[in-house]
């Protein structure tokens, strides 16, 4: 089981010669305060909250040394891949058919050329994000093959479907990523649905995307169109696409993921490498047996990406969430996810790696209060725990197979408020507020002061769809429930929607490359 679910040639050279995004200040703060309105952008998080942690160095070195021996004694199948398996024979692991057993020590040896950050460069430099270190990354949902539309129907999502939640992700202030298969268009043979996927991405957002990762040849069609869009020799020098790599637990990884692994290893684009699993039946029933399983199976699945081309950029990653013991269904939300998701987080930092995990995930049917109290506990977890890329940030409903419209814009409006959060307390002589309280004194009230006006318009975030009005206004406005009314905002980003610019000639260059790979070969749905 996997996840399911200006001119383009001065954004260049801009790019090139700034070698990084740019970010912060007074613009940003403000954004997130306001929760921001569509195509009004915030940067990326820059915590200024330390991370929480669950476990301290004897913990750590436990979990360390257990996943060490599941290396050397247990070891990782690589399978279909016998390119794989040459590699690490000659790295000095023990090869038995695809079993592999690496020495321990040798997988943190190899993943000592990985940069501990990097920039994922997007087409519009201003949209730039950095993964690792104190930044946080918000991308949407991934994978789902269904949607639940405006109307409220659950059906399978369409190309149509999938442009709109790139538009809505392009919209929104507090997704700092286009994300990768937002939602799967069935509608499109699934050998090529992946070229319409990308260009997707390409045309109607400037921020950075995700690759497809189905086939090593579909991983290669999205470098070969990020060349177009970016320049062959910019491709091979930076990060401009990042991909997600699954080891299919306990202990495997097939010739798909491994496929496409190699080929945006060999291009020097993003690797997040994540184990999927669901503790109980992939994992063991404990946090501290999946966090070992865990550490294992990245190391082993990392370390590729080092043997293929050294230095290629590799993000720590984990999907976790638990079984219902009587039903066999995921369940989200719960506090043993949480756990594992705090405690691989550390195990990054150790590795110095940058890390992915969390979202917004929940099982409920409906963006309804289990949606929102799941979403909650995994969306507080995914940024205290210290997460650098937070895929599912935005739309996961019904256990990842719904990408939802309605949920879509609740979640970005929950975003928002973390990025504010996220900024900690500020402790300028402004935010010190020492001339409004000797100008109120005891006893009057700080509304009218000259400090309250000055700072009235940012002082505090401002949800984009909840309702805070009196009982009275509420009835008048039509007794309206946060989903009717992120409803109504949803249509009206849609409807307002203008696309950033792209040149003409690259996306008739992109449009021309999609058309020939399509002519190149029958449909096929299987």
């Amino acid at each position: 089981m996997s996840e399911t679910g200006e001119n383009l040639g001065e954004v260049s050279r801009r790019s090139r010669s700034r070698g990084s995004a740019r970010g912060g200040g007074a613009a940003a703060r403000r954004a997130a305060r306001e929760g921001g309105g569509p195509g009004q952008s915030n940067t990326y998080i820059k915590r200024a909250l330390p991370p929480y942690e669950v476990l301290d160095e004897a913990g750590l070195q436990t979990i360390e040394a257990n996943a060490d021996r599941i290396l050397e004694e247990v070891g990782i199948e690589f399978r279909d891949d016998p390119e794989v398996l040459e590699m690490w024979r000659n790295a000095g692991a023990s090869v038995e058919g695809e079993r592999v057993r690496m020495p321990k020590g040798l997988c943190r040896e190899l993943l000592k050329t990985a940069p501990a950050q990097f920039t994922q460069h997007a087409r519009n430099p201003e949209k730039s994000v950095q993964i690792g270190g104190n930044a946080t990354v918000f991308a949407p949902v991934y994978g789902p093959p269904f949607v639940r539309d405006l109307e409220g129907e659950r059906r399978y999502a369409t190309i149509e479907d999938f442009q709109n939640f790139v538009k809505l992700a392009y919209l929104a202030p507090a997704i700092h990523h286009s994300g990768g298969t937002v939602c799967e268009p069935v509608d499109i043979p699934v050998n090529k649905r992946h070229l319409d996927m990308v260009y997707a991405h390409m045309r109607y957002s400037d921020k950075p995307f995700m690759g497809s990762v189905t086939a090593p040849e579909r991983a290669q069609d999205t470098v070969d169109m990020c060349k177009i869009l970016f320049g062959e020799e910019f491709v091979d020098q930076n990060c401009v696409v990042i991909n997600l790599i699954n080891a299919n637990s306990p202990m495997v990884y097939d010739d798909t993921m491994l496929g496409a692994l190699k080929v945006y290893a060999a291009n020097n684009q993003a690797c997040i490498v994540s184990p999927f699993i669901l503790a109980g039946a992939m994992s063991p029933v404990t946090v501290a047996g999946t966090l070992a399983q865990v550490l294992a199976e990245v190391l082993a699945g990392a370390a590729v990406t080092q043997m293929v081309r050294p230095g290629a950029p590799v993000v720590f990653g984990t999907f976790a969430a638990s079984i219902s013991m009587q039903s066999g269904a995921p369940t989200f939300g719960t506090p043993e996810p949480s756990l594992i998701s705090y405690g691989a987080a550390q195990l990054a930092r150790r590795l110095n790696l940058p890390f992915r995990t969390g979202g917004s995930l929940c099982g409920s049917k409906v963006p309804d209060a289990q949606a929102a109290h799941e979403t909650s506990n995994t969306l507080n977890t995914s940024l205290m725990a210290g997460t650098n890329f937070v895929l599912h940030a935005a739309g996961w409903l019904e256990g990842g197979l719904v990408s939802s419209y309605e949920k879509f814009m609740i979640d970005v409006d929950q975003l928002g408020m973390l990025q504010r959060f996220a900024e900690g307390v500020s402790l300028t002589e402004n935010e010190q507020a020492m001339d409004a309280i000797t100008e109120v004194g005891p006893g009057s009230h700080f509304l009218g002061c000259n400090h309250t006006q000055a700072n009235f318009q940012t002082a505090f975030f401002r949800s984009t769809v909840a309702d805070n009005n009196s009982f009275e206004q509420w009835q008048v406005e039509g007794e309206k429930p946060v989903e009717v009314r992120a409803n109504e905002l949803c249509r009206n980003w849609l409807e307002n929607y203008k696309a950033p610019f792209l040149d003409p000639d690259i996306d008739s260059k992109l449009k021309a490359f999609v058309e020939d790979k399509k002519q190149s070969m029958p449909d096929a749905f299987t």
